[in-house]
């Protein structure tokens, strides 16, 4: 049997609905326990103004700092994400975050997010199916022949990249914006020929 494989491309946008934010609670002290303390208590301040979210540990990491001039010292940073669920939640969470831990607060990107990217990335199928056929019935017209039914069909797989939201600025109301996302599918298709 004759057949004739042919990978297809498609996307789809979609906006994203759901926030992660990453940060850290940062501490710079003279001495090593001194750090770490400042850095629990920034810690213990994220958490509270966190409320229900959900607040998980990525990293805790502490490192001497010597600065010309300066007596030496050391910094503690104890890396956070919290699961905002929403751009609104997420823009009030940095709000209260900015108001409650200060300077001790390092804010190192918002990740937007589709919560549930299930339509886009069927659309997304869709498009790379019909690029597949598209493609394959050129291929086969140009060889003299027809395509023939199915015979084998792969995913390569669907993407959904996040959106990082890098710069927050000093303003409390840093109004996120979802923008659009891309998430996109690759399919392999074999059809047999006529």
């Amino acid at each position: 049997m004759r057949t004739l494989t042919v990978t297809g491309h498609g996307a789809a946008s979609a906006a994203p609905d759901t926030a992660v934010v990453r940060l850290s609670a940062v501490h710079r002290a003279g001495s090593l326990a001194e750090a770490l303390s400042g850095a629990e208590s920034a810690r213990a301040e994220v958490v509270a103004a966190a409320g229900d979210l959900v607040v998980s540990t990525m990293n805790l990491s502490v490192w001497p700092v010597r600065e010309e001039g300066q007596a030496a010292a050391f910094e503690a940073r104890h890396s956070l994400t919290v699961a905002a669920g929403d751009l609104e939640a997420a823009n009030d969470l940095l709000s209260r975050l900015a108001a409650s831990v200060g300077d001790r607060l390092q804010v190192d990107g918002v990740d937007l997010t589709v919560k549930d990217p299930s339509a886009a990335l069927g659309r997304a199928r869709e498009a790379a199916f019909a690029d597949a056929r598209a493609t394959a019935e050129h291929l086969a017209a140009l060889a003299d022949t027809t395509l023939g039914q199915v015979e084998s069909l792969a995913e390569g797989g669907g993407s959904a990249p996040p959106v990082h939201f890098a710069a927050l600025g000093k303003q409390l109301d840093v109004g996120l914006q979802p923008g659009e996302t891309t998430l996109s599918a690759s399919l392999t298709v074999t059809w047999s020929l006529g």
